[in-house]
This record gives structure tokens, sequence and C-alpha cells, in this order.
């Protein structure tokens, strides 16, 4: 069962039930903690990267002591072990070069993961899996409770909502460890690592929806927190650290069900984030600023067999499929799944022949709908890899792509509308 299903008896109660029929909500679960860096040094439990976390280039220090030969730095723990300082994440593009006025930008295609666990699906690994078939990197928003055991549950004060509650469900010690391994994994493989902050909280006076800018500063510091004090809240002594500092890699998330994102911008502006991803319903024209923060909204795509778009992620074609069910007829599995790879690669064509805007694709690991969605995510991005100039990046990846490029060439990009080309082709 999944963390998201276990306290709902229905899916109809999570909040993403209740975006419209045209597909203008989507689901949210991942983490945004943030209760700083702690600069006490504390010792591992055992060498980072003595187990099965690549060593050599990837990760400056890590494995076991030589036996002979000169000394290694080791990466620079932090607070209680839980994350580590070991360098800059390996596999990142180089410097990106700025376009020419008129020149054609490549395609970006940007998948992202709310929720971010580690189950008992084989989900998160199969997606790292592809992701290195591809030469993809993509980016995985946690959410912060994920990294809580349940035992531990009341030490989460949610804004507006009462001590340890949570509209979706902890993780078992086994999960969490799952999890854990997967992200260790993933940041050293070259993907980014965001938040879907904490209880996701849809309904009701306690809704995120609901929340001011210092409910969002708190349940950002707890995002933190839970990241980098995992180790302290779990009792897991035989883990490695988190290889990254979580304090400077987390530059962006999306809120549960695409809410509160006017109270959450000047608090990510305030605190440095580069990008926000909770914008609904928006359309595949370039993005741009808004309180000095890029908006990357979830898109609005073509869907097959219907008569109007629908929002860019497995949770909206759920809703517009089989409703409120979660597993609905299986004759329709089919017909569905096509519906579902249409929309991506619709929405992919779309912008691939004409302004080039790049596409945003968001969804969770669930096996709704007898996996269905996973498999047309899995089929539209081995069909968009076929095509010239297309690059698969996370959004910190095409945060650093935006703005290498001169404010002109945005601007003249901005114009574009959807489907629309530049009138005299691209230079």
């Amino acid at each position: 069962m999944s963390p998201h299903d276990r306290h709902h008896p229905t899916r109809a109660r999570h909040a993403e039930s209740r975006l419209s029929r045209r597909g203008l909500l989507g689901l949210g679960t991942a983490a945004l903690i943030g209760a700083g860096v702690y600069s006490a040094v504390a010792a591992p439990a055992k060498s980072f990267g003595a187990r099965d976390v690549p060593c050599g280039d990837a990760v400056p220090g890590c494995g076991p002591t030589p036996d002979a030969g000169p000394s290694v730095e080791r990466p620079r723990l932090i607070g209680d072990g839980s994350t580590a300082d070991t360098g800059p994440q390996p596999h990142q593009p180089g410097p990106e070069r700025p376009l020419e006025a008129g020149e054609r930008p490549p395609q970006f295609v940007v998948v992202s993961w709310d929720g971010a666990a580690a189950l008992d699906d084989g989900l998160f690994p199969r997606f790292r899996e592809l992701a290195g078939e591809l030469g993809a990197a993509m980016t995985f928003f946690l959410s912060g409770l994920y990294l809580l055991p349940e035992a531990q549950r009341e030490t989460y004060l949610p804004p507006r909502n009462a001590p340890g509650a949570s509209d979706i469900g902890y993780l078992t010690d086994a999960h969490i460890r799952d999890t854990l391994e997967q992200l260790r994994a993933a940041w050293l493989e070259g993907h980014e690592v965001g938040t879907h902050f904490n209880g996701h909280f849809l309904a009701g006076d306690g809704s995120v929806g609901n929340w001011t800018s210092d409910d969002w500063r708190e349940e950002i510091a707890q995002v933190k927190t839970f990241v980098t004090r995992w180790r302290t809240h779990t009792g897991f002594d035989d883990l490695d650290p988190l290889p990254f500092d979580h304090e400077t890699e987390l530059v962006g998330g999306r809120t549960p069900g695409l809410l509160g994102q006017e109270n959450l911008l000047p608090v990510a502006a305030e605190l440095g984030w580069r990008y926000d991803a909770s914008s609904p319903g928006g359309l595949q024209i370039w993005p741009e600023r808004r309180d000095g923060v890029w908006d990357f909204p979830l898109q609005t795509l073509p869907f097959p067999g219907h008569d109007f778009e629908v929002l860019a992620m497995d949770y909206s074609m759920l809703a517009n499929q089989s409703g409120d069910a979660t597993q609905g007829d299986p004759a329709q599995f089919d017909t569905w799944r096509q519906q579902a790879t249409g929309a991506f690669l619709g929405g992919f064509e779309r912008a691939y022949t004409s302004n080039r805007a790049p596409l945003f694709i968001g969804n969770h690991f669930e096996q709704w709908n007898g996996g269905i969605y996973m498999d047309a995510v899995e089929d539209s991005l081995r069909e968009m890899a076929t095509y010239d100039e297309v690059r698969f990046v996370s959004f910190r990846q095409l945060c650093d792509w935006l703005d290498a490029q001169s404010e002109q060439v945005l601007t003249d990009l901005r114009t574009l509308g959807v489907g629309q080309a530049p009138a005299g082709g691209w230079g």
C-alpha cells in the first residue's frame, strides 16, 4: 500500500480528487525541511561509501581507508552525520553557452517525482535505471516525513494542524532505509533532490492553501530538520550520510496539491531558492520569474479521446479516466495507457515543432490503474530520446541554462505562444 493511501479510505479524499475534471490541479508529495545545517561534526558509524555507494572520481574521499599510501581527505560531515559535504555534484553539464538571437534552443524535458519514497514496487530504481540509459537527469521532490519514523511523529509540528498530523502515511523503518539509499544513489548519479514539504494538507482550515508566509517558513524549517537529522530520529547507525549539504542543495520544490504558491514565493526568494514548480494549469510557453524565482508550472497537454487538455501529471489523468478509483476497470487499462502516452508525446511534439518551450512532467511512484502511468512515462521518454536536440534535465539544471541566457533572448522566446514557431523560422 502506498503511503499516500494509508490515511485515506478512498483516494477521493486525497486533495487532488478535488481537482477539476479539466485537470487544473495535481497531486504532490515531497519534502522541504529547513532547520539549517548543523555545524557540529559527528563521526559516522562506518566509512562513507564503504558499501554500495559509487566511489572513485564521483565522490572525493569515499571508500574504505587504504592500508598504505597518502592520506585521503574525507567528506565533511554535517550536524549529526546525516548529511555530508562531498564536493560538487557529479555528472553535471558544463557551463551553458548563451544562445544567439533567433537561434533554436534545445528541447528540454523535466521529469519530476512527488514524494520520492522507495517502496516495495521497485519504481524508484526502475526510473533511475531508465535515466541512466537515456543520459537523463530528473528531480525527486522528497516528502520530509518520509525520513521520520512514525514513532517520532509528534516531532513534526505542522502549521495549523495537530502535532504529528499528516494526510500522507509515514513510512516503515525498512522503507525509510530504502529511501535513504535511493536518494543517495540518485544524487551521486546527477539527479536533483528537491522538496514536496511534509504533511500534504489539502482540506479544511489547515490546508496548505491557507498557509501564510510564516507558516511556510515553519514547514520548510522542519523539512530541513528531517533531512539533516534522520540519523538522530531513526537511530540508524549503519547507513552512510546523504552525500550533499541540504542547505545549499535545496533550491526548489512543489507544494502539495499545487496549493499555496502565492505566500510561499516570498519565502522561497528570501531563502535564495531558484525556482518553484507549484503553479497548476500552465501553458506550454517559456517560463518567467516571479518574485525573482523561476516559475515552472505543470502544463496542460492535448488529451487523446477528450475535448479538453489535461495536466501533465499521472493523477490528473487518472482523475479523468477512473475518477476516484486508483484501480479502475482493467478492461480500460490499455486504452488509458495509450491516452496517457499520447498526452505526454502530444505535448512534447507540440513544443518540439514550434516554440521549443520546456516540457514539465510530474508524477508519483504509484501503481495506479495497474501501473499504466509508469509505463506511459517510460514509453514516452524512450520515444522522445530518439529526437535530436532533446535534453532531459532537472529543474536545477534548467535554471542554470536559463540564467546563462541574455534577457533579450528570453524575452524573444516568451513572445512565442503555444504551438507557435518564429515567423521566419529558427536561425
